[in-house]
Order: C-alpha cells, then sequence, then structure tokens
C-alpha cells in the first residue's frame, strides 16, 4: 500500500473563493489527504474544521496531517451527502462555508492495490473509493447486461463507440472473467477504430464504471442544495469538479438556486414561494493557472464554481 498523498487542486483560489471567516465552521466533504483542510484550518486561528470521506486511508492521512491543529477539527468516515447526519454528529448548526473536491485522488490513482488507473495492467478491477464497500467494477464488467453497460458508458463516460465497448466486453467475458485493469484496458483499445485510438482511450470507459461503483453523480443535485442551505448568511459553497457531467449539475444546481420567483410574469402576485438563495461568485468556473497545469496534471480539467448563501427572506 502506497502512503497516502494528495496534492490539493487550486488551492489558493479555493481559500480565496471561501473567504475565511474568524471563527467560522468549515465543511470539507471530500478531505482526502487533508491538503485543501490544512489550509483552512492554518489561515485562522479561530476556525473550526468538519471533514469527511469515504475512503479510509484517506481519513487516517488526513487525522495525522491535520495533528498541528488538534482539538479544531472533527474527522469522520462518511460519504459527504449524508452531511446532515454528519453535521449532527459533530454539533453543528449552521456552517460558513463548505468545499467539495469531486473525483478521484492521485493517490487512488496511483495505488495499483485499488484499480482505477487503465495504466495498471496488473490492477484488480476494483474502483472502490470505500474499500469496505462489496461492489466492486468486476462486479460491473461481468455481471451487468449488455444494455446497461452501454448506458453507463454513454451517460457517464460520454464515450462515443460505447455500443461497440459493451458488445465486445459480454463477448469477452463469455470465454473467462474479466478481472483485471489490463484486460478491460485491451478490451476498450480494440473495439476502437484504429484512427481513433490513443493511449488514453480506455480513460472515459474507466470514468463511467468508476462513476457507476461509487454511485458519483447519485443525490448530487440534492447534496449541493442541502448544503447550500446549510450556510449562514455570506457563507460560500466552492466546489472542484474534474469532468463535464460533474461540472453540468452544480452549475445547473447553482442556476436553480440563484433563481427567483419563477411564476408567470401575467400572475399579480407569486404563489411558487420560491426566492433566490444563493449569488454566483464566479459567472463563469475559475480554472488552474497554466503554471499549476503544468506541474499538476490533474488540475488541466478542474474547475471550480463559487456561491454566496444570501439572506432569503
Amino acid at each position: 500500500m502506497l502512503p497516502f498523498y494528495h496534492k490539493p487542486v487550486m488551492l489558493d483560489e479555493v481559500i480565496a473563493g471561501l473567504n475565511i471567516r474568524p471563527n467560522g465552521v468549515y465543511f470539507d466533504g471530500t478531505v482526502g489527504g487533508g491538503g485543501h483542510s490544512y489550509a483552512i484550518l492554518e489561515s485562522d486561528p479561530t476556525v473550526r474544521l468538519i471533514g469527511t470521506d469515504r475512503d479510509e486511508e484517506a481519513i487516517e492521512a488526513a487525522a495525522e496531517r491535520l495533528k498541528p491543529f488538534e482539538g479544531r477539527f472533527q474527522l469522520y468516515k462518511s460519504d459527504y451527502r449524508k452531511y446532515s447526519e454528519v453535521l449532527r454528529r459533530a454539533g453543528a448548526d449552521k456552517l460558513d462555508g463548505v468545499l467539495l473536491d469531486l473525483g478521484i485522488s492521485s493517490h487512488q490513482i496511483d495505488d495499483e492495490e485499488r484499480g482505477f488507473s487503465y495504466r495498471k495492467a496488473s490492477a484488480p478491477l476494483d474502483m472502490r473509493m470505500d474499500r469496505q464497500s462489496g461492489f466492486t467494477a468486476e462486479d460491473v464488467v461481468n455481471d451487468y447486461a449488455e444494455e446497461k453497460l452501454f448506458r453507463i458508458l454513454r451517460d457517464y463516460g460520454e464515450e462515443r463507440f460505447a455500443g461497440a465497448i459493451a458488445r465486445n466486453i459480454v463477448r469477452a467475458r463469455e470465454q473467462s472473467r474479466i478481472t483485471t485493469c489490463g484486460e478491460l484496458a485491451d478490451i476498450v483499445e480494440e473495439s476502437i477504430p484504429v484512427k481513433f485510438r490513443s493511449p488514453a482511450c480506455a480513460r472515459q470507459t474507466f470514468q463511467a464504471i468508476r462513476i457507476e461503483v461509487n454511485g458519483e453523480l447519485t443525490g448530487l443535485r440534492e447534496c449541493i442544495k442541502g448544503l447550500a442551505r446549510s450556510l449562514k448568511t455570506g457563507g460560500r459553497i466552492c466546489i472542484l469538479t474534474f469532468h463535464s457531467l460533474e461540472d453540468r449539475i452544480v452549475k445547473e444546481t447553482f442556476r436553480e438556486l440563484q433563481s427567483p420567483c419563477t411564476c408567470p410574469k401575467e400572475l399579480p402576485v407569486c404563489v411558487c414561494g420560491k426566492k433566490k438563495e444563493v449569488e454566483l461568485v464566479n459567472k463563469k468556473p475559475i480554472v488552474a493557472s497554466q503554471e499549476e497545469q503544468r506541474e499538476n496534471t490533474r488540475s488541466k480539467c478542474a474547475k471550480l464554481r463559487i456561491a454566496q448563501k444570501i439572506d432569503a427572506e
């Protein structure tokens, strides 16, 4: 097992975006190795942090990294979508800031045991963020019907050759169970016309299966709304995304929270009761600097969106 590490993406931009307030309570729903959390706690000696992660190794690594701030943080092995339960356990009513760094960590990609990378040929088809979960990528690849595989590859991977890949996965598993990342990557490559092949041609398939295994998009809209509504007036929610599906959900959810009354203009009074709940801090997503993109390739596809809670009365 590799030691846990995770280089935080757009660290300065995230801290500036959170607009840290004295005595504030901050929620890091994807604590990873604790990089962003460390910077939040370091920014002001009066702030408190509540962190969650599904990965037990991440929680252990973050607890070690955050030791200089003992007494000012609480970490929970939990899914950020269970935020209400976590906040109750932590004794927090309202928050001054929320951070979600969505996607996969550098450590998870590089640790061959985790089976996240198409570049790790001998790695097992695992892809679980929570290793105590019994459901793995091997189950998806070998047990899902062809039509369901096709939909996952098309919808979660935005893979143009989803039909051919799903069909060839089913054919291959009829001969023997597909158990390694290398086997799956080879099937994907063989399914793609030669002129469209590249060293990363399996990336979208692996992304799609990872999303399915971990249910990454399930309930994300509702979670964002709930966390935004957990903010104090003036509090901010910062969300880092790494692929278009996540970013689209964040963009649409922020837009919904920002929208006021939706009643037809001809009505004399509002009957929908909807009120504007947030202001967008950045209308367009923030992207990493060219220097950071050179130093940390993971940051190349990252987008940061920030919204601030307003008084809805």
